[in-house]
């Protein structure tokens, strides 16, 4: 059976993405490759095994364009308005917390939070099949 291990971003500036994730999410540098034209920059927390990879292309300059492809990221978190009132304090800007219920069949409490390379992170509140 597959393993999750991690997902893959393409970052611009890497000072400003470490700083982003490290306050957003605790996440830390678990390891960093560094090659001749790019980097590869491992991030994880206690909370997981699965890492985020940042990649960082060195001749890149200008933003990257994320397309109509990309979806997001989530991680869960034990208390959705501490996290929330948390960020908002950092300066990171998350959105509105809303309930996902359609047809009133509850599904999930969340909030997105935007990164600074323009990646879309859903912030879910733990519980039923978000663990």
């Amino acid at each position: 059976m597959a393993k999750m291990i991690h997902s893959m971003i393409r970052v611009l500036d890497e000072a400003r993405a470490l700083s982003f994730y490290e306050t957003a999410f605790g996440l830390s540098v678990a390891e960093r490759l560094d090659f001749e034209s790019f980097t590869l920059i491992y991030l994880s927390n206690a909370e997981t095994g699965f890492e985020l990879e940042l990649t960082v292309n060195k001749d890149q300059v200008e933003p990257y364009q994320l397309g109509n492809g990309y979806g997001h990221l989530a991680v869960s978190v034990e208390d959705l308005e501490a996290e929330h009132a948390r960020l908002e304090a950092a300066g990171l800007a998350p959105r509105k917390i809303v309930e996902f219920a359609p047809e009133g069949r509850y599904v999930a409490k969340f909030f997105f939070i935007t990164d600074p390379d323009g990646y879309e992170i859903e912030v879910i509140q733990r519980g039923g099949r978000y663990l």
